[in-house]
């Protein structure tokens, strides 16, 4: 075993996410597959290899003790954080939702290239996304503040699904504007190894109007 997947598994387990040897490969060779399709398609502005593992890897990975249920969608995946790190340590089915054709083909790409048989994609913008079954849980990174986010994955949910926010600071302004039928369930502070910056994770959830 390498240093780098040696430090990628406990950076992982620090934060709640029990990676395996076979795991964390198959996470470093994500990045390696990003790095070369960057070059061609523009993918992320991240390039440096120690900083995408802290902020794709290991942020995405961070939301891992909050899954439950077994249908999760990854709304404005890109080319497909937080949903690929977390499909490759969960049972759960995957499925990641952008409007971006080019960052879908590298999701594919990825999925196929990783043997991940529990991610699908679904090209449309989540507005539009209505599926025939609510998601247990929907995740949205860097997708829009929190009002814009509920009201944009409304057709993805039912009386039980929940939506994981990740968010920087905390979202006090965003949390008092909230539409009415939704309230926040819990938030979690989360401490990602050497990123210097703060990060929570925000449960929100439908209530009776």
């Amino acid at each position: 075993m390498t240093h780098e997947q040696q430090q990628f598994i406990d950076d992982a387990r620090s934060i709640g996410a029990p990676v395996t040897a076979q795991q964390a490969v198959k996470a470093l060779r994500l990045l390696d597959e990003l790095m070369v399709w960057n070059r061609t398609y523009n993918l992320t502005a991240i390039t440096e290899r120690d900083a995408m593992i802290r902020s794709h890897l290991l942020d995405s990975l961070s939301a891992y003790p909050d899954l439950t249920g077994t249908r999760v969608a990854d709304v404005g995946t890109g080319a497909g954080f937080p949903g690929l790190p977390l499909a490759l340590v969960s049972s759960q089915q995957f499925t990641l939702v952008d409007s971006v054709a080019k960052k879908l083909r590298f999701v594919t790409h990825a999925a196929r290239t990783l043997q991940l048989t529990n991610v699908t994609t679904v090209q449309t913008r989540v507005e539009n996304f209505a599926p025939a079954v609510p998601f247990d849980i929907v995740l949205a990174r860097a997708f829009a503040a929190l009002p814009d986010l509920v009201a944009s994955v409304q057709g993805l949910c039912g009386p039980a699904t929940r939506v994981l926010a990740f968010k920087g600071r905390y979202p006090q302004d965003e949390l008092a504007e909230l539409p009415r039928g939704w309230r926040l369930e819990r938030a979690r502070a989360v401490t990602i190894p050497n990123l210097n910056a703060e990060r929570h994770i925000l449960s929100l959830v439908q209530q009776p109007v």
